[in-house]
């Protein structure tokens, strides 16, 4: 896991366990007095509230009860399933097949009024064009050896785009430069591609921006690929797993990096002039 995840993780971890200790502590008892009468060993109630052990759901009742908090458990226990699904490794996100990782963001694209997009790796999903799906889908069902139906998760990711053309979406996609000159598939592909990147970028409900090669780096530094859903919640694109972000103050960062990175990327004429440069390199 990388050390943002783990970051995030922890931070959640660690604020249910200071939420533990007040409810103990306004219960008047000691660590070791509800150790003992949950039948625990006195170290686990330190762990606990540490954040160094996930509790179980059944750890949270009889918590909640021992405190006489008992019309907590129900947000307790949410909480907490919540901090063990904000951090993912794609292998066990994709163990079901890529087309139901697809599948499953469906019902937060169709809720979602504006989208901010951050690559630094590939061409968002939204305005790949079918064969460059279906190259960057291969190359993941091979790497991670997820069951081989990634053609189906192809089609999902297509029709997905049809969002692009509800009427009642905001799209705005930055990337950086090099993702452009990144080969993916073959040079027909890629050109097939960037072409699509310069149609889809006049529709009315997308912004495309580019963040040029060479560009003096303040505080927009590149990291790793996000989306925003509204101000809701961030999902973050890492090596080794997915992470999704719904701290209103951790969302808040990654719209405050998107802001940063669409303050020296280029729109227009001058991003279709990055773009056909990438083109005619691959001539």
């Amino acid at each position: 896991m990388s050390s943002l995840s783990l970051s995030n993780v922890q931070q959640a971890r660690h604020a249910l366990g200071l939420r533990l200790r007040e409810l103990r502590k306004d219960a008047g008892l000691t660590s070791r007095e509800l150790a003992r009468r949950a039948g625990w060993h006195e170290s686990k109630c330190s762990r606990l509230e540490h954040g160094r052990t996930s509790p179980s759901d059944q750890d949270i009742r009889s918590w909640a009860s021992l405190c006489g908090v008992q019309d907590q458990i129900a947000d307790l226990i949410a909480t907490a399933r919540g901090i063990e699904t904000m951090y993912v490794d794609w292998r066990r996100m994709e163990r079901g097949g890529l087309k139901q990782v697809q599948h499953s963001v469906a019902p937060l694209m169709e809720r979602t009024s504006r989208f901010r997009m951050y690559q630094s790796w590939v061409v968002p999903g939204l305005l790949q064009t079918a064969r460059y799906t279906r190259a960057v889908l291969g190359t993941i069902s091979a790497l991670r050896d997820v069951p081989g139906d990634f053609e189906d998760a192809v089609a999902v990711r297509v029709h997905r785009q049809r969002v692009l053309h509800s009427g009642r979406q905001r799209f705005a996609m930055l990337l950086e430069e090099w993702v452009l000159r990144t080969v993916i598939g073959d040079s027909e592909v890629m050109t097939e591609q960037l072409d699509h990147l310069v149609t889809a970028a006049t529709l009315p409900c997308v912004s495309l921006g580019i963040v040029p090669l060479g560009v003096p780096r303040g505080l927009g530094w590149p990291v790793e690929s996000f989306t925003l859903y509204d101000d809701a919640q961030a999902n973050v694109e890492l090596v080794a797993g997915h992470l999704t972000v719904t701290r209103p103050s951790e969302v808040a960062e990654y719209a405050r990096a998107f802001t940063e990175l669409s303050e020296i990327a280029v729109y227009g004429p001058r991003a279709r002039k990055l773009i056909s440069a990438a083109i005619d390199s691959l001539k």
